[in-house]
């Protein structure tokens, strides 16, 4: 898997969570429907400025993040693409409380 595989996976992922097509995606970062295509297949060597603004249409951010925090950050991602939410808990209950509440 090349570095950009992830990039371009993600890409098409969100593409698709939105409900586009590659063609609506082009149009709306005036982009053709070709060129979208041979980026999510990693095709071409994406310019930053065509990334900065997938992402932004996509509602994505780009961050250069430590890699000391990957497990974190990704963690978090998940969570959120996700839909699940962790399960928060109190840290203690007191007496006569209800543990289903």
């Amino acid at each position: 898997m090349s570095a950009a595989e992830p990039i371009a996976m993600r890409l098409k992922s969100a593409r698709l969570g939105k409900g586009l097509s590659q063609r609506a995606l082009g149009a709306l970062v005036g982009l053709p429907q070709s060129h979208v295509s041979k980026i999510e297949s990693g095709a071409v060597d994406l310019k930053l400025s065509s990334l900065v603004e997938l992402a932004r249409v996509l509602d994505l951010d780009l961050r250069l993040v430590p890699r000391k925090a990957l497990p974190a950050v990704d963690s978090i991602v998940r969570a959120v693409t996700d839909g699940a939410a962790p399960a928060v808990r109190p840290a203690y209950t007191l007496d006569g409380e209800d543990d289903d509440a």
